[in-house]
Protein backbone atom coordinates (compact mmCIF):
# COMPACT_ATOMS: atom_id res chain seq x y z
CA UNK A 1 0.00 0.00 0.00
CA UNK A 2 1.43 3.18 -1.24
CA UNK A 3 0.86 6.27 1.79
CA UNK A 4 1.94 9.92 0.65
CA UNK A 5 2.18 12.01 3.85
CA UNK A 6 2.27 16.11 4.46
CA UNK A 7 4.83 17.27 7.14
CA UNK A 8 3.38 21.10 7.20
CA UNK A 9 4.14 24.17 9.07
CA UNK A 10 5.39 27.65 8.74
CA UNK A 11 9.09 26.50 9.02
CA UNK A 12 9.87 30.25 9.88
CA UNK A 13 12.73 29.56 10.02
CA UNK A 14 13.32 25.97 9.26
CA UNK A 15 15.75 24.41 12.32
CA UNK A 16 17.70 21.31 12.61
CA UNK A 17 14.38 20.03 14.97
CA UNK A 18 12.53 20.52 11.37
CA UNK A 19 15.03 18.42 9.50
CA UNK A 20 15.08 15.59 12.02
CA UNK A 21 11.70 15.22 11.50
CA UNK A 22 11.79 15.41 7.80
CA UNK A 23 14.24 12.75 7.94
CA UNK A 24 12.46 10.67 10.34
CA UNK A 25 9.57 10.70 8.71
CA UNK A 26 10.98 10.14 5.43
CA UNK A 27 12.62 6.75 6.66
CA UNK A 28 8.70 5.49 7.05
CA UNK A 29 6.87 7.32 4.34
CA UNK A 30 7.78 7.34 0.46
CA UNK A 31 6.92 10.38 -0.61
CA UNK A 32 6.88 13.05 1.59
CA UNK A 33 5.25 16.75 1.03
CA UNK A 34 7.06 19.50 3.34
CA UNK A 35 4.02 22.47 3.14
CA UNK A 36 5.11 25.94 4.14
CA UNK A 37 2.00 27.26 4.86
CA UNK A 38 1.35 31.11 3.89
CA UNK A 39 -0.55 31.94 7.53
CA UNK A 40 -0.37 35.53 7.72
CA UNK A 41 -1.59 35.32 11.27
CA UNK A 42 1.49 34.21 12.55
CA UNK A 43 3.29 37.29 10.66
CA UNK A 44 6.46 35.49 9.57
CA UNK A 45 9.42 36.83 9.52
CA UNK A 46 10.69 35.35 5.71
CA UNK A 47 8.18 35.13 2.81
CA UNK A 48 7.07 31.77 1.70
CA UNK A 49 9.66 31.90 -1.26
CA UNK A 50 12.34 32.67 1.23
CA UNK A 51 11.09 29.82 3.49
CA UNK A 52 10.60 27.51 1.02
CA UNK A 53 14.10 28.11 -0.69
CA UNK A 54 15.45 27.50 2.79
CA UNK A 55 14.02 24.20 3.15
CA UNK A 56 14.63 22.78 -0.35
CA UNK A 57 18.68 24.01 0.43
CA UNK A 58 18.52 22.37 3.64
CA UNK A 59 16.91 19.14 2.80
CA UNK A 60 18.81 18.65 -0.41
CA UNK A 61 20.02 15.28 0.76
CA UNK A 62 16.99 13.13 1.57
CA UNK A 63 15.56 11.65 -1.48
CA UNK A 64 11.73 10.82 -1.73
CA UNK A 65 10.67 14.54 -0.32
CA UNK A 66 9.11 17.18 -2.21
CA UNK A 67 8.88 20.82 -0.79
CA UNK A 68 5.34 23.21 -1.89
CA UNK A 69 3.38 25.93 0.13
CA UNK A 70 -0.27 25.87 0.67
CA UNK A 71 -3.04 28.91 1.88
CA UNK A 72 -6.05 27.24 3.75
CA UNK A 73 -6.83 24.24 5.73
CA UNK A 74 -4.31 21.57 5.33
CA UNK A 75 -6.89 18.71 5.44
CA UNK A 76 -7.97 20.47 1.69
CA UNK A 77 -4.45 20.59 0.67
CA UNK A 78 -3.56 16.73 1.54
CA UNK A 79 -7.24 16.06 -0.30
CA UNK A 80 -5.99 17.72 -3.18
CA UNK A 81 -2.31 15.79 -3.19
CA UNK A 82 -4.22 12.72 -2.17
CA UNK A 83 -2.28 12.11 1.02
CA UNK A 84 -3.52 10.65 4.06
CA UNK A 85 -1.26 10.95 6.67
CA UNK A 86 -0.13 14.49 8.57
CA UNK A 87 3.10 14.75 10.10
CA UNK A 88 2.97 16.57 13.09
CA UNK A 89 5.76 17.12 15.86
CA UNK A 90 5.69 17.22 19.55
CA UNK A 91 8.57 18.70 21.38
CA UNK A 92 7.45 19.04 24.60
CA UNK A 93 4.13 18.07 26.75
CA UNK A 94 3.06 21.72 25.87
CA UNK A 95 3.06 21.09 22.59
CA UNK A 96 0.60 18.25 22.92
CA UNK A 97 -2.61 19.78 24.02
CA UNK A 98 -2.45 21.84 20.99
CA UNK A 99 -1.45 19.45 18.37
CA UNK A 100 -4.12 16.95 19.71
CA UNK A 101 -6.84 19.62 20.07
CA UNK A 102 -5.91 19.98 15.85
CA UNK A 103 -5.75 16.68 15.29
CA UNK A 104 -8.98 15.95 16.31
CA UNK A 105 -10.57 18.83 14.57
CA UNK A 106 -8.95 17.36 11.25
CA UNK A 107 -10.21 14.38 12.37
CA UNK A 108 -13.95 15.42 12.30
CA UNK A 109 -13.45 17.72 9.42
CA UNK A 110 -11.63 14.79 7.29
CA UNK A 111 -12.25 11.27 8.64
CA UNK A 112 -10.07 9.56 5.97
CA UNK A 113 -6.78 11.58 6.97
CA UNK A 114 -4.68 10.32 9.77
CA UNK A 115 -2.41 12.79 12.02
CA UNK A 116 1.09 10.84 13.14
CA UNK A 117 3.15 12.75 15.84
CA UNK A 118 6.56 12.29 15.92
CA UNK A 119 9.37 13.35 18.78
CA UNK A 120 12.24 14.86 17.71
CA UNK A 121 15.90 14.37 18.74
CA UNK A 122 16.34 14.81 22.53
CA UNK A 123 18.62 17.82 21.95
CA UNK A 124 16.32 19.10 19.23
CA UNK A 125 13.44 18.69 21.81
CA UNK A 126 13.52 22.29 22.86
CA UNK A 127 14.18 24.02 19.79
CA UNK A 128 10.72 26.29 18.41
CA UNK A 129 11.66 29.00 15.58
CA UNK A 130 10.01 31.35 17.87
CA UNK A 131 12.53 31.26 20.37
CA UNK A 132 15.37 31.59 17.87
CA UNK A 133 13.79 34.41 16.72
CA UNK A 134 13.52 35.95 19.73
CA UNK A 135 17.18 35.22 20.77
CA UNK A 136 18.73 36.71 17.93
CA UNK A 137 16.92 39.89 18.03
CA UNK A 138 18.65 40.16 21.41
CA UNK A 139 22.02 39.24 19.98
CA UNK A 140 22.36 35.71 20.97
CA UNK A 141 24.45 33.26 18.72
CA UNK A 142 21.57 30.38 17.45
CA UNK A 143 23.81 29.20 14.98
CA UNK A 144 24.08 25.65 16.83
CA UNK A 145 20.19 25.36 15.84
CA UNK A 146 19.52 26.43 11.89
CA UNK A 147 21.71 25.64 9.40
CA UNK A 148 24.40 28.06 8.54
CA UNK A 149 22.49 30.13 6.03
CA UNK A 150 19.41 30.51 7.70
CA UNK A 151 21.19 32.03 10.46
CA UNK A 152 22.94 34.28 8.35
CA UNK A 153 19.60 35.04 6.96
CA UNK A 154 18.12 35.49 10.53
CA UNK A 155 20.69 37.59 11.50
CA UNK A 156 20.12 39.99 8.19
CA UNK A 157 16.71 40.17 8.87
CA UNK A 158 16.92 40.65 12.90
CA UNK A 159 20.12 42.53 13.53
CA UNK A 160 20.36 44.36 10.48
CA UNK A 161 16.91 45.73 10.87
CA UNK A 162 14.64 47.94 13.19
CA UNK A 163 13.34 44.28 14.80
CA UNK A 164 16.02 44.38 17.55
Amino acid sequence: MYVKAIYPGTFDPITYGHIDLIKRASRIFPELIIAVAHNPQKKPLFTVKERVEFLKKATSGITGIIIDDFDGLVIDYAHKKKASILIRGLRMISDFEYEFQMALTNRKLAPDIETIFLMPQEGYSYISSKLLKEAVGLGADVSGFVPDFVYQALREKMVGSSKC
